[in-house]
């Protein structure tokens, strides 16, 4: 499930006062800005999920940047403990300090929440 994080076009339009095209360039720079920063703090292997593009929206020219990682909905909002259980298998099969381990169930103690996209666009303002 893509999550998005749009920048509000309207203040940087009324902040330049300039034609359309150097507004659309200089909100492109800024989106694209915003999603490097959020790339670096995408934990693991998200940063190479998130995209970026500048689309006419309801109020004008709008930059919207996309993470369609599917585990991106648990990282920004962080998960309860829960037990995690075999679904096609009987067992569950993973490594600990290079030993291979079998288990029926596994309680993983949940997640703390780390939304990586509004620290971007805080730290790309």
């Amino acid at each position: 499930m893509p999550v998005e994080v749009r920048i509000d076009p309207g203040r940087i339009a009324r902040t330049l006062r300039l034609r359309n095209g150097v507004v659309a360039r200089r909100l492109a720079d800024r989106t694209q800005r915003t999603a490097r920063i959020a790339e670096r703090e995408a934990p693991g292997s998200m940063g190479r999920y998130i995209t970026w593009k500048v689309e006419n929206g309801p109020q004008g020219l709008q930059g919207v940047i996309v993470c369609d990682h599917p585990a991106t909905r648990f990282v920004l909002d962080g998960t309860r403990p829960h037990i995690i259980r075999p679904r096609r298998a009987k067992v569950l099969r993973f490594e600990i300090r290079g030993r291979e381990v079998f288990a029926a169930y596994v309680r993983h103690p949940g997640t703390r929440a780390n939304n990586f996209l509004a620290r971007a666009l805080r730290q790309g303002r």
